[in-house]
């Protein structure tokens, strides 16, 4: 069956049998006379490491006679990325003068993707002028301390944050990376699981990391999570009050943090009091309330007591509205914001009078959660089955 596959008129089997064929047809095919079909070859991982050596260098392969380009344009040619031709279907910037270069590069990028590439081969691209190869090597767990320090010191931001969150990084080279100023480095820097902790505080004075919890923290030992809990830094304090599995001591300490950071990173922890919560919104007022209103814990009367907050805080109201122990008190006052409001008209607790004159809210998304409401009235329900289509459901 391979035979006849790899025989095929049209390349597009023969690619596709390239990609998944075992060792020795993935080595035939090595050789096809089409470009596309070698460039299928070095993104199989079961092509022999020899084989992908050989695509990389040429050396030992016939040169290819074809590529997708030459097959449709007279050469040469270079793809406009602006191309409005109806039912193009070439690349942004795909090209061949002859040699295939386009899918030629694109080969290699597959080939340097794929983990059987030997590494002696690989860092043949640490200085080649095509940043994307050099990308793609930045990301390969494979190659010698030399090949990574080359990198480090690559004028391209992209190519040094992407070694930035190579796990097989050393430390050492960490340290070299967090001196650098692009804000893409420093980030990529961070989500490194190995990343010394004091060079992770000095990241996150000057970097925006966003919300995940990062790798190092998820790492961190129980001696570190308590070091880092007691840290004199407020942003190391933030992040390890991220986790959601930290010891009653510690999340109790960091709930009571003086720091609105913390506070709002600590919230929605598990196994939270209320008392500690409502604690927390008499420290930091607004800036917590929404986070508060997250934690699963949260009983009834608190969620109540959020909802009535003066001034509003309109983040919280939905929150409030998807909580499992918000009250048909709190859900009311929800309404009064747009986007809480759809969220609010399915949850059961809300009062069935509001429930049903939301069936016929401005807003479809309102209307269609109403309907949808696990406690909307049977009555209710029947008449929204029979009712037409311009029948107001609630006559």
């Amino acid at each position: 069956m391979a035979e006849t596959l790899a025989a095929d008129p049209d390349v597009r089997v023969v690619e596709e049998l390239a990609l998944w064929a075992t060792p020795d047809t993935a080595a035939r095919l090595a050789g096809h006379p089409h470009a596309d079909v070698r460039s299928a070859v070095a993104a199989n991982e079961a092509t022999p490491p020899a084989v992908l050596a050989a695509l990389v260098s040429g050396e030992g392969l016939p040169p290819a006679r074809r590529c997708r380009v030459c097959d449709r344009e007279k050469i040469p040619f270079v793809h406009d990325p602006h191309c409005s031709r109806i039912g193009c279907d070439l690349l942004p910037g795909a090209a061949c003068d002859g040699s295939h270069e386009s899918t030629v590069h694109e080969m290699r990028l597959r080939a340097l993707r794929n983990p059987a590439l030997p590494a002696e081969t690989a860092v043949g691209f640490v200085s080649h002028p095509s940043m994307p190869l050099r990308r793609q090597l930045a990301a390969r767990e494979d190659l010698p301390p030399w090949a990574y320090q080359r990198l480090a010191d690559d004028p391209i931001p992209g190519v040094r944050s992407e070694l930035a969150a190579n796990p097989a990084v050393d430390v050492a080279l960490l340290l070299t990376l967090a001196a650098d100023q692009d804000r893409d480095v420093r980030r990529a820097l961070a989500h490194h699981p190995d990343v010394p902790l004091d060079v992770l505080a000095e990241l996150a004075r000057g970097t925006r990391l966003g919300s995940p919890l990062l790798p190092r923290i998820v790492a961190a030992s129980p001696t570190e999570v308590r070091e880092l809990a007691e840290s004199p830094e407020p942003l190391l304090r933030m992040l390890v009050a991220r986790r959601r599995d930290l010891p009653p001591e510690v999340r109790d300490a960091l709930a009571a943090d003086a720091d609105a950071k913390v506070a709002k990173s600590i919230a929605p922890h598990p196994g939270l009091s209320e008392a500690g919560l409502r604690s927390m919104v008499d420290r930091h007022g607004a800036q917590v309330i929404a986070k508060v209103a997250t934690n699963p814990d949260a009983t009834p009367e608190l969620l109540e007591d959020l909802a009535r907050h003066r001034p509003p805080v309109r983040k919280s109201f939905r929150e409030i509205a998807r909580h499992p122990n918000a009250t048909g008190a709190a859900l009311l006052a929800c309404l009064s914001d747009r986007q809480a409001r759809p969220i609010a008209a399915g949850h059961p607790a809300l009062p069935i009078s509001a429930m049903t004159e939301l069936l016929t809210d401005d807003d479809w998304r309102t209307a269609e959660a109403a309907a949808a409401n696990a406690s909307l009235p049977l009555a209710a329900m029947a008449a929204l089955v029979s009712r037409g289509p311009n029948e107001d459901p609630c006559a």
